[in-house]
């Protein structure tokens, strides 16, 4: 048995959900998982170990277009991925609007949701 020891729900992406870099306008990478206290990235570019991230990514929503999330976060661990040119990265939020902290509270919570 697994015990998990995390405070907050690691809610699955099902689709992709693209990541961008906000001071670069680059994708980064997808979303593994996501959580209101930080997300999973299986990223396609190279970041650097425990510097600090300003990131956008779009949530799908049930109804209407998907609704634009941007982050303050703190890159905490990186690990290479099987596949070439892509690692996985653990982020941890340090900063996160109001509204935007609803709208993925929202998400984790929605019906149908899988988590980790």
């Amino acid at each position: 048995m697994i015990n998990e020891f995390r405070r907050a729900r690691r809610r699955k992406a099902a689709d992709t959900i693209l990541v961008t870099d906000a001071m670069t306008e680059r994708v980064v990478g997808h979303i593994g998982n996501l959580s209101e206290s930080g997300l999973l990235l299986i990223a396609s570019e190279s970041l650097v170990d425990d510097a600090l991230y300003q990131l956008q990514f779009a949530l799908p929503g049930g109804k209407g277009s998907p609704a634009t999330v941007e982050v303050g976060a703190h890159l905490l661990w990186m690990d290479r991925a099987s596949a070439p040119g892509q690692a996985w990265i653990g982020f941890r939020f340090i900063a996160v609007a109001p509204a935007h902290r609803t709208l993925l509270q929202k998400w984790i919570e929605a019906p149908g949701s899988h988590y980790e």
